[in-house]
């Protein structure tokens, strides 16, 4: 069965059959409600005695008024001072007569009447207990009220509660179980999205879901396949571009290295008058020249491709920026410099001679840029839960396509420079857990962050 059918078989069975069994019981507890009139007799019942029972009070209080203002009642007669503890209440209100219940019960009712000389006070027996009547009268009505509520809104009401709780979690129970593959697979989607290409979703199901599990898992390694293969090849390019590379800077070496022996074997014979002597140095001069930018060339290739052991350790940021700059600042006395820490003595966890070459390289390359007269900003400031060292010169910038293709490696933007400093600096950054990045500068000119991992304050 399809995952369509059982999703519209469950409508059915949650919405349907509920409702239908909430409306036929609706109507036979409303039908039995109806038919309860001696409820409404006792209703009727309850009101008519409530009147009744106000009108006899009323008859009894003007009775008890009129004897004893004719003196056909003997009152209790008591000074204002001293009435006793029942009656100070009404001494001490602003009223001038009063009639109260007293008794047990209510059974006997008090005139109290005040002069300005005495508190006269009379009793007589009621026929009625006033409160007995009074509690009839609750009980005939909370009958009557609690009879309805019961008859018809508590029993439709709890049924019809019963039945929805029960659709309710058969629902809940259905969409659960429905809901939880699409979620994982929902969450295995986003995960692929962010890169991880090894994401797989457990699956059991034969239906439609498990259908596109299973080729969302087909997808995922065939993703990681082509992946891995990519940066097999791309990797491949990029060493033969690099090779081709130094085949071409070494070539360009050797060429005038041959050229001049050459030369200095022809004019042999010649080598022992002045001007031999002076093509002689000269010769020799271009040789070591030549041969010096050859090993830069190595050296640099070599370091490029190497992978030195990292050894990380608790560094003091700002002091290291500041010990780079005094070493450099005697290399370019022309450019000035200036060092800002948001917090003093910032500390990364990093090896501490990967980060000497990073700030070297950067603080050179922003130097050479700013030129005479320039000026060089480094920063050390934290950025969440890594630290940032960040250097600003006040050079020309770079160009678009210099930003495109700065971590490059076979790409040179320097007059003598090989194409493989700030690819040697950002790997040196990732093998410090960290990474180097191209910003905003603020002098004008280049900028560039570094973020390495927060260590203790040192």
């Amino acid at each position: 069965m399809s995952l369509r059918t059982r999703l519209a078989l469950v409508f059915v069975a949650a919405t349907l059959l509920p409702l239908g069994a909430t409306l036929w019981l609706t109507n036979v507890l409303l039908d039995q409600s109806l038919r309860l009139r001696p409820v409404d007799q006792i209703s009727s019942l309850s009101k008519s005695l409530e009147v009744t029972g106000r009108e006899y009070y009323r008859q009894a209080c003007e009775q008890l008024r009129g004897d004893a203002l004719a003196g056909r009642v003997l009152p209790m007669r008591y000074e204002p001072s001293a009435v006793p503890p029942d009656v100070e209440e009404f001494r001490d209100s602003n009223e001038e007569e009063r009639f109260v219940r007293i008794g047990d019960r209510g059974g006997r009712l008090r005139y109290l009447l005040r002069t300005p000389k005495w508190v006269y006070v009379w009793d007589r027996p009621l026929t009625i207990h006033m409160q007995d009547l009074a509690d009839e009268i609750g009980k005939a009505r909370q009958t009557a009220a609690w009879d309805y509520r019961r008859g018809f809104f508590v029993a439709w009401g709890l049924v019809a509660a019963a039945i929805w709780l029960v659709a309710l979690a058969l629902v809940w129970f259905v969409a659960t179980r429905f809901s939880r593959p699409i979620i994982n697979l929902t969450g295995a989607l986003k995960s692929l999205a962010e890169g991880n290409f090894r994401i797989r979703v457990l699956n059991d199901r034969t239906d439609e879901i498990g259908l596109a599990t299973d080729a969302f898992n087909r997808t995922a390694a065939e993703l990681e396949q082509n992946r891995d293969r990519l940066v097999y090849l791309t990797q491949l390019a990029s060493w033969q571009v690099l090779a081709r590379k130094m085949a071409h800077e070494v070539k360009n070496s050797l060429t005038p290295i041959r050229l001049t022996v050459e030369e200095m074997v022809a004019r042999n014979d010649d080598a022992a008058s002045e001007s031999g002597k002076a093509f002689m140095t000269q010769a020799a001069d271009i040789v070591v020249d030549e041969i010096e930018s050859l090993e830069r060339r190595i050296r640099a290739f070599s370091e490029f491709s190497s992978e030195p052991p990292v050894c990380p350790e608790l560094l003091d940021i700002q002091e290291l920026v500041e010990e780079r700059i005094a070493f450099l600042r005697t290399a370019h006395p022309e450019v000035r410099y200036a060092v800002e820490a948001a917090v003093p003595h910032l500390s990364a966890v990093a090896d501490q001679d990967l980060v000497k070459g990073i700030l070297v390289n950067l603080l050179e390359n922003a130097a050479e840029a700013a030129g005479e007269g320039g000026r060089i900003l480094a920063r050390v400031t934290p950025v969440d839960d890594r630290i940032a060292i960040e250097v600003h010169d006040s050079g020309p910038g770079l160009s678009e396509m210099a930003r495109k293709s700065l971590f490059q490696p076979t790409i040179s933007f320097k007059k003598r420079g090989m194409g493989l400093g700030l690819s040697i600096a950002r790997k040196s950054a990732l093998l410090s857990g960290g990474d180097i990045l191209l910003i905003a500068g603020e002098l004008g000119g280049a900028g560039f962050r570094v973020l390495l991992p927060a260590g203790a304050k040192a």
